[in-house]
């Protein structure tokens, strides 16, 4: 492996910082020894804000970048914050990409999603299956913002010279994941819902009152009497015992720790450059992002039943096939990540039980 690119006094800026995949990136970057890191919050910086955006390069003058910040969310999320979905993202890259190409920064890492492939891909997806066939339409809006920001790397690059990278990760989960019960995604929202069903089973009041003040449900923070909570919980097909969730539960997916994730793309950004996933001469060059995933699979209730057993819990779980599924099958081709030299660590039933425990004490 060749020596790190950056020096461990580099100025990095890590957009996206407190999410869940750039507070992993930023531990990771400590970790190895990188302590001149640049972040701000959401209240800080409104990264679609191209006025602020442009005064925060004037005055950081960060010499790398990493693009993890993003408006991102479950199924129902995506398909109803339509335009949200894509102007947001679209906004954050531009503006992101655009200042730091403006500023002299060589070094870039965008963070996109595997849902940027067809729909009906062939499985496992490979990079080349970009733009081949129609996405899936319940997060089209996002999927089409996301394959903008790794063809504005791509298209920088190939005038310019740069080395902007974009990896795309499969489904990630995590410390400082999103639990919130309409828009979080698929793994956290379960682990939730299976926990406050299996609580209300038990009679543990103190409990659900407790996950209430934390992470309010519409509003509610716990103090309504137990009836309300009772309605209000059952919105989200939470009831003692039982719990009902999207869709069949038959789509396949692939899980992603976000540690692990973190690790890779600290990984690329130090040790690969875009001439290394250049095709062949003569080739055109295009597809040059990379995908980062585990190339395991298992069905969303399997999934479901791996988090009851997990944690213990003995919980009713139904299926609302009204619901969709999304895309039946997404799992990642992960032969490029493997050549480059990084490999996952933690499998889904160790990383399901940190998720777990992680919730708990926070």
């Amino acid at each position: 492996m060749r020596a790190p690119k950056l020096s461990p006094s580099t100025k990095i800026y890590v957009a996206g910082h407190r999410g869940l995949v750039g507070s992993a990136i930023w531990k990771n970057l400590e970790a190895r020894g990188y302590t001149n890191l640049v972040g701000r919050t959401h209240s800080e910086l409104d990264l679609t804000d191209p006025i602020a955006v442009r005064a925060f390069f004037d005055q950081e003058r960060p010499e790398a970048v990493i693009l993890a910040a993003a408006h991102v969310g479950g199924i129902l999320a995506n398909n109803t914050y339509r335009a949200d979905f894509i102007y947001d993202n679209l906004q954050i890259q531009q503006h992101v990409i655009g200042e730091s190409f403006r500023h002299g920064v060589k070094d870039l890492l965008f963070l996109g999603s595997t849902c940027i492939y067809p729909r009906d891909a062939e499985q496992p997806i490979r990079e080349e299956a970009l733009l081949t066939a129609p996405l899936e339409y319940t997060n089209e809006p996002y999927a089409i913002a996301k394959i903008a920001g790794l063809k504005l790397c791509e298209s920088f690059n190939l005038q310019y010279g740069t080395n902007y990278l974009a990896v795309m990760p499969t489904n990630l989960y995590g410390p400082n994941d999103n639990f919130h019960l309409e828009n979080s995604h698929v793994l956290p929202a379960m682990i939730r819902k299976i926990y406050l069903a299996d609580r209300l089973g038990a009679g543990d009041w103190e409990a659900v009152r407790h996950d209430l003040e934390k992470r309010p449900v519409a509003g509610e923070s716990g103090t309504s009497s137990e009836q309300a909570i009772l309605e209000l919980l059952g919105r989200f097909g939470i009831s003692p015992s039982k719990v009902r969730l999207w869709g069949s539960g038959r789509p396949l997916r692939e899980f992603l720790w976000s540690e692990d994730m973190a690790d890779a793309s600290v990984h690329v950004l130090l040790h690969v450059d875009f001439e290394d996933l250049c095709p062949k001469a003569g080739e055109p060059i295009r597809n040059c992002h990379i995908n980062i995933g585990t190339g395991k699979e298992l069905s969303i209730a399997e999934l479901a039943g791996l988090i009851a057993e997990t944690v213990g819990f003995t919980v009713e779980i139904q299926w609302d096939s009204t619901k969709p599924d999304g895309t039946m099958r997404k799992l990642t081709s992960v032969e490029k990540l493997h050549a480059l030299g990084w490999h996952h660590q933690v499998e889904i039933e160790e990383g399901v039980r940190r998720l777990f425990d992680w919730y708990r004490t926070h």
